[in-house]
């Protein structure tokens, strides 16, 4: 037999690594990376770059919570959080949420977003990769937890800041 009619080991093993790999890729976006953000990351990332800061408060659930960990403050029920969303915008000019991409698992989303804006005052705007946990009750309509994850000392850099620098009125 000539070696044309039989693959040698080499391709075998290099053929089989190829189907594993396409393998793993389907089950990977079949556990839940999504091409399209669900219809609620598109709703919250609406609200945020939005004026109306009740948009992004009736996303959550009567209890739910929003908590800023760069800030290291949470937020419980639509009043509070509405009102966390009237102060950002009272403090950061053009707040901005462009989101990535997606994962889903259960009824957690895991949101890869560049969080954006100007703080007022501050020489320069910023842009900062962020990350955001949203949780959802049993039907998947309305958010129980969103957790943000950024850098505060990347936005005051970016910005221009001192890093000890504190909002107007704190």
């Amino acid at each position: 037999m000539t070696s044309t009619t039989r693959p040698s080991r080499a391709m075998t093993v290099l053929v089989a690594a190829a189907a594993l790999c396409a393998t793993t890729a389907t089950t990977a976006h079949a556990a839940g990376a999504d091409r399209r953000p669900p219809r609620i990351v598109t709703e919250w990332a609406r609200a945020w770059n939005g004026t109306d800061p009740q948009a992004l408060g009736a996303l959550f659930t009567g209890d739910g919570t929003y908590t800023d960990l760069a800030v290291g403050i949470t937020f419980r029920g639509r009043q509070e959080i509405a009102g966390w969303k009237a102060r950002a915008d009272s403090l950061i000019g053009n707040v901005h949420v462009a989101v990535r991409g997606t994962r889903r698992e259960g009824d957690r989303i895991t949101v890869d977003a560049v969080y954006s804006g100007h703080l007022k005052g501050a020489p320069k705007p910023f842009a900062v990769p962020m990350t955001t946990l949203l949780d959802l009750d049993g039907n998947r309509c309305r958010i129980t937890s969103d957790e943000d994850h950024y850098d505060l000392a990347t936005v005051l850099a970016q910005s221009g800041l001192p890093a000890d620098w504190t909002p107007p009125g704190n």
